[in-house]
């Protein structure tokens, strides 16, 4: 389908369900179209996934993963990294954005 090398995105992630809309939405409007997305949850207490599944059944290209605890940002890049498929491995915070053409 692409003939781009696949670049895998990981956002930690913990208690931003406010927050990750607009991450998300960052990373959906990149020019560059052959990504995949893993949103590493580390143990939220809010609706963290709900906000993510919703935007999983939208495209597919976006993966909801859960850490068996409360491990911090380094663990849950790591998860992301144990888990990815891409050539390369971009990283995003759960509180920040790209512009389009990142």
């Amino acid at each position: 389908m692409y003939d781009k090398p696949l670049v895998s995105v990981i956002i930690p992630t913990f208690n931003r369900e406010k927050l990750l809309p607009k991450t998300i939405d960052s990373v959906i409007n990149q020019t560059y179209e052959n990504w995949e997305l893993l949103i590493v949850d580390d143990k939220s207490t809010d609706d963290t996934k709900k906000v993510v599944m919703d935007y999983a059944k939208k495209d597919n290209r976006i993966k909801y993963l859960l850490n068996n605890g409360n491990k911090g940002p380094g663990a849950a890049r790591n998860f992301g990294i144990n888990n990815c498929n891409g050539k390369y491995i971009a990283f995003l915070d759960s509180d920040d954005q790209w512009l389009k053409n990142h």
